[in-house]
């Protein structure tokens, strides 16, 4: 008789855990199953992919590859249960170790599966997390800084262009970010991936618009955190190096096409712009937030 695997050692090729899978059979009574057929858990997750409304619905969504899989744990996102490649090449070293130590349970797909729940791959990815849908309620979230930057997005379209951004506020210190308005979803498998994992990093709320906004932040201010709203267009009275940016400050973000509401711009209490060369006009959304949270890290820098 071959030699019983003591628990508690490492897997090989795609078994998953002691007493869970071995080879991808999966053991009777564990906490992990194998899903071989588009049954109807399979099409609930495929749904999370591309409906919005079921996302939500369900309080479900989808997250892939290693890192933001990596932050969603580090950060103790609540997540419910992952997916996993069974047959084909073995897992990595790095899969691996995330399915013998998760608490959550397991789920093996075969290959064909789990391919098309990773979109755009070129490979079968080796895991998917299904996590759990968490945001913040902004009439009751306060910042832990005194002088803290939040970062408003008004009514973004392309969630690729809000992953971009929630990433750049995430890299230069700011406290959140606020989708204001109408606008793409947070959780969409696009923004999720642009986001590289920032998404689990910082807080990302949501506001109907300016109006609420502003109650944020006198209901901020009466904690004496004080916030002068900053907007951003080509046609800003000051240049974005020329504006003082250490106190705390909520940058505001226009639309991609036709910038920042008339809302917005009525409440803003300055307006830079960027200064730039050559044939265009103006930069993107996302690339105009990194631009001036960079000019922010910098003067805040300068100050320690």
């Amino acid at each position: 008789m071959g030699r019983r695997r003591r628990p508690g050692r490492g897997v090989r090729g795609n078994e998953v855990g002691a007493g869970r899978a071995r080879s991808g059979v999966i053991v009777e009574g564990a906490r992990s199953r194998r899903v071989s057929s588009r049954n109807a858990g399979f099409q609930q997750w495929q749904s999370y992919l591309t409906n919005r409304t079921k996302r939500h619905k369900a309080g479900r969504f989808l997250v892939q590859g290693v890192r933001p899989i990596k932050l969603a744990v580090d950060h103790d996102w609540p997540i419910e249960s992952l997916l996993y490649r069974v047959g084909g090449p073995h897992l990595s070293d790095w899969a691996r170790g995330v399915l013998d130590t998760t608490p959550h349970p397991t789920i093996g797909l075969v290959p064909d599966l789990i391919a098309e729940l990773g979109e755009k791959s070129s490979a079968a990815p080796e895991l998917i997390a299904v996590a759990k849908v968490r945001t913040p309620d902004l009439a009751t979230w306060t910042p832990r800084e005194r002088e803290p930057v939040i970062v408003v997005y008004d009514r973004p379209t392309s969630p690729g262009n809000l992953g971009t951004l929630i990433r750049s506020a995430n890299a230069f210190g700011a406290a959140a970010v606020v989708v204001s308005g109408h606008a793409a979803d947070h959780f969409d498998p696009q923004c999720v991936r642009a986001s590289t994992g920032s998404l689990f990093a910082i807080p990302v709320l949501r506001a109907s618009g300016a109006g609420e906004m502003l109650d944020f932040r006198n209901r901020l201010a009466g904690l004496g955190i004080g916030l002068t709203v900053v907007g951003t267009d080509e046609d800003g009275t000051a240049a974005v190096y020329d504006h003082d940016f250490t106190r705390g400050t909520m940058l505001v973000i226009g639309n991609e096409t036709r910038g920042m509401s008339v809302a917005w711009r009525e409440h803003c209490d300055a307006v830079v712009r960027i200064p730039i060369g050559g044939a265009a006009s103006s930069l993107g959304a996302p690339s105009a937030g990194a631009v001036c949270l960079y000019e922010m890290a910098r003067q805040r820098r300068s100050l320690q």
